[in-house]
């Protein structure tokens, strides 16, 4: 068993052999936004021994709202870098992998191409969205897909289910469609919302990185999808089911 000083509290919960097996796992998290990076966060702090994290974006000033690596003092630096310094400080025996890029088609192969326990795709735009879970899939990698955080204000109508099964939210019908398409049904566990989006919050941009609009959005929506995520990962590599 692995030294259980500061993860004992979860050890309380999970188990010692649970707790050791997390430690072996690899987990990919993809786009360190609001969602991505408390994703990130708590599966480091769940105790999960690998993780390899993609972003090509730097912190922007209006990321502060929402975003564990904006500050007004890492402005300007890649979200991957002050991520992997923040897990670090969290598990100092955390192995990670940072990857400076935005999902595009030749670099979704590239990524794949290493073994995972899971996947997270934390990503807001359609096409690249699209792009990661469709490949994933077709490499039998378990997945869990946050759907719509923005324009909406309630995690009490935060939902968990497989992508076929998810209601009354926009991103989750587009990727269901483009995924349709290419014989992909289910299998794709996603977290979503009940809640109305308010339309009136959306605001449209420069169009780069296939980024046309976004929704206005309130600090810890992201961070619930972010929680809901992680705990899909940690309660299926650790067979807890009860909690769903």
């Amino acid at each position: 068993m692995t030294d259980a000083g500061w993860t004992s509290r979860t050890r309380l919960l999970i188990g010692d052999d649970a707790a050791d097996h997390l430690t072996q796992c690899h987990v990919l998290i993809v786009g360190m936004g609001g969602v991505g990076s408390f994703a990130a966060e708590f599966i480091a702090r769940a105790g999960v021994g690998r993780l390899t994290i993609v972003d090509g974006d730097v912190v922007d000033p209006s990321n502060r709202n929402r975003q564990l690596p904006a500050l007004a003092t890492t402005e300007g630096r890649f979200k991957v870098d002050v991520m992997r310094e923040r897990l670090q400080a969290i598990n100092p025996d955390l192995q990670i992998v940072t990857i400076k890029e935005f999902i595009t088609p030749s670099a979704v192969d590239r990524i794949l191409a290493a073994r995972y326990d899971y996947v997270v795709d934390a990503i807001d735009s359609l096409t690249p969205k699209v792009m990661l879970l469709r490949r994933a899939h077709e490499k039998g990698f378990r997945i869990v897909s946050a759907m719509g955080a923005g324009g909406k204000v309630d995690p009490t109508r935060i939902r968990i289910a497989d992508l076929s099964e998810t209601q009354k939210c926009g991103l989750a019908r587009f990727v269901r469609k483009r995924l349709r398409r290419v014989g992909i049904n289910n299998g794709i566990t996603a977290v979503y919302s009940l809640e109305e989006t308010d339309e009136d919050s959306l605001m449209y941009t420069d169009g780069s990185h296939f980024k046309k609009s976004a929704f206005g959005t309130v600090p810890w929506l992201p961070a619930a999808y972010g929680g809901a995520c992680a705990s899909v990962v940690v309660r299926d590599l650790t067979a807890r089911d009860d909690a769903a």
